[in-house]
């Protein structure tokens, strides 16, 4: 799977010159954890982000123990800087930007997510954004993917069985079992066979079973 398979397309950004309060308001009205910035021309040049308000010098911590803010709702500890702060967006923004495009693989951007310690990757299109992958993104896509990959590994074997049916029918070929892999659909079929039209008898067989996708000819005619 790739990015553009789970990456969430209707995403919210706001401007570098929007108020930071405003930029809290929308993290608390649309649940979300950052916010991608975007020039005029919607060019990906930043991320406002619930680390960003909460790092500021300008927040005084002191007036929580950590251990509330631990059970303090982001969103509100984001309120109280915004309160103390009549900062632009553009002013508390991280530029230094993590990325990826729409057919990067999900695996990439675990590694991203991993490697620079962050929880969610703006996918972009010519420097323009076109959605966001997150964590959570991630791991809904291993639970839905799950179920499909078992899915297809059935039907592969429900293939090869029905390969090996149909070749146990016929007396003019001995094309053993260990020569035949299923994968994804495509029949992988491999090694020495008589002739060359055994060779074309066989992928033709395997090309007549339900299911499959394509066969890959990886035999060797014996001359």
């Amino acid at each position: 799977m790739k990015a553009q398979d789970v990456m969430v397309r209707n995403v919210i950004t706001v401007r570098p010159d929007t108020s930071v309060a405003e930029a809290v308001k929308l993290l608390g009205e649309h649940d979300i954890s950052a916010l991608p910035v975007v020039d005029s021309d919607n060019h990906l040049v930043g991320i406002l982000s619930e680390a960003d308000l909460l790092r500021r010098g300008d927040l005084d911590h002191r007036q929580h123990p950590w251990w509330i803010e631990t059970l303090m709702p982001a969103a509100m500890l984001a309120n109280e800087f915004a309160k103390a702060q009549g900062k632009k967006v553009e002013e508390v923004m991280s530029t230094d930007l993590v990325t990826a495009a729409e057919d990067t693989p999900l695996c990439e951007i675990a590694a991203q997510l991993e490697r620079h310690r962050v929880k969610r990757v703006p996918i972009v299109r010519n420097g323009k954004i076109v959605g966001v992958v997150s964590r959570s993104n991630l791991i809904q896509a291993l639970a839905s993917a799950k179920p499909l990959l078992e899915a297809k590994k059935e039907s592969d074997r429900a293939i090869r069985l029905k390969m090996l049916d149909r070749l146990s029918k016929q007396k003019w070929t001995d094309f053993g079992s260990r020569n035949i892999i299923v994968e994804n659909g495509v029949v992988h079929l491999w090694g020495l066979v008589g002739s060359e039209s055994e060779r074309k008898a066989l992928t033709a067989l395997a090309e007549d079973i339900p299911g499959v996708s394509s066969v890959a000819d990886e035999m060797i005619p014996a001359y």
